[in-house]
This record gives C-alpha cells, sequence and structure tokens, in this order.
C-alpha cells in the first residue's frame, strides 16, 4: 500500500518515509538477546543514565535512510531541522519537489501548527514543494521506515545500551540492503508545547490545499506558479 503522491516517481522529486522511535533509555539494560561477552544487565526500567530519541528518514527509491538522534525531544522543530539537514546535501539541489509519508503522530500531524509552520518555511527557502501524505489509523504499519526501525532493534539487540555513543556507533553499523544509514546525534534543546495561535495558524492554512474527503491526511503546499 503506497500513499505517495502520483509525481512522486518523476525525476526531480525525493520521496521521504519519516516516523519517531519509542524513547531509548541508556543504562545497564536488559533488551532481550544474547551477548557473546556474557556482559549482565539488570531486567527493570531503573532510572537511566540518560536518553535519547531517534527521528528516522527513510529514502524508499534510493534503500537510504537517516537517523536523528537527540538528548532532548521529538519535536515538530527537532523533525523540520532534520529534514533540513537531509535537503542541505549536494545532490539534493536539482530536487523540485518532496512527498512526505508519515503516521500524522502529534509532532508531525498535518494539524500540528508548528510542524505545519516549519514545513512551509522549508518549502518556501528551498523553492520546493511539498505534499505530506500521511497514514490513516492503524495503517503505520505500510509505512517504509517501520521496516528499517525492525532491522535497527534486531541489530543491537542483547547490546548493552550503556552510552550514547554506543548508540551511534551500533546505529552506523547497521545495514539495509547492504548500506549503512547516515547517523547524526543533533544538539540543542528542543521545547515542547510550541504552538501557534489560532488567528496566525490561519494565515498558513492559507497556503494549504487540503485533498477534499483527506483533509487530515493529504496536504499540498506548492511554491512555484500554479
Amino acid at each position: 500500500m503506497c500513499r505517495c503522491h502520483p509525481v512522486c516517481f518523476l525525476p526531480g522529486v525525493l520521496r521521504l518515509s519519516i516516523d519517531t522511535k519509542a524513547t531509548i533509555k541508556i543504562g545497564q539494560f536488559s533488551r532481550g538477546g544474547y551477548n557473546r561477552q556474557g556482559a549482565k544487565a539488570v531486567d527493570h526500567d531503573f532510572k537511566p543514565d540518560t536518553k535519547l530519541r531517534l527521528f528516522g528518514i527513510h529514502i524508499p527509491e534510493k534503500d537510504e535512510n537517516h537517523l536523528y538522534f537527540t538528548e532532548s525531544n521529538v519535536t515538530a522543530d527537532f523533525m523540520a531541522d532534520a529534514m533540513e539537514d537531509l535537503w542541505s546535501a549536494p545532490e539534493t539541489d536539482e530536487l523540485h519537489t518532496i512527498t512526505i509519508n508519515a503516521n500524522n503522530g502529534p509532532e508531525n500531524s498535518s494539524r500540528r501548527t508548528q510542524f505545519i509552520r516549519r514545513i512551509i518555511g522549508f518549502a518556501e527557502s528551498k523553492s520546493a514543494d511539498v505534499s505530506l501524505a500521511c497514514y490513516p489509523p492503524y495503517h503505520s504499519k505500510y509505512n517504509p521506515i517501520e521496516r528499517v526501525r525492525g532491522v535497527l532493534e534486531n541489530h543491537w539487540r542483547g547490546e548493552l545500551l550503556n552510552s550514547a555513543d554506543k548508540v551511534i556507533r551500533l546505529a552506523k553499523t547497521m545495514t539495509w540492503k547492504g548500506k549503512n544509514p547516515v547517523v547524526r546525534l543533533m544538539e540543542g534543546v528542543y521545547e515542547t508545547g510550541v504552538r501557534l495561535s489560532e488567528s496566525a495558524m490561519k494565515t498558513y492554512e492559507k497556503m494549504l490545499n487540503r485533498l477534499s474527503g483527506l483533509e487530515n491526511w493529504f496536504v499540498d503546499i506548492f511554491t512555484f506558479d500554479q
């Protein structure tokens, strides 16, 4: 089941499958599996040393993965910063359209005002059209990034994720169809609860084209002259 925009297979179009992962607790915690070194782990979630959050971007057509970690919060701003970082790569210079497949979660919903504000700003700064194509409830398993998450979990299963550095190193050695992901630890603090006022959102809403009947799930942002 593919919910990408019809133009996502044309030259100059980049399709992204995005999602966040549950919080990764850093410490001597058992994660199941076996470790050849015989390392011992606690089997209860005591207070972790720190926590990491993961935002993944999968590019299906290229079988590429970009994994962004933060010790702060996974917010609309964190996700937008990660996509800005990805788009800055030289090979994306000729792209004119980006299609985003997402699970319509609380931070990347088409009704999340800060996410929409950042995506519109992103589209305008890059002179690129953006299509936000979300999966309906209980259908997130069709989002390609979900399969990448499963590979990552199996890759570090049995390992003690007892430092942020070890998490990053293990993530870098994961392979997806023979390719290692690009992994970054994003610095800075991401505050939760950032949102626009109702009046401010009305201005941004005028820049959106919501598909009739699927207004919450499919949104186009056009930056080129129509």
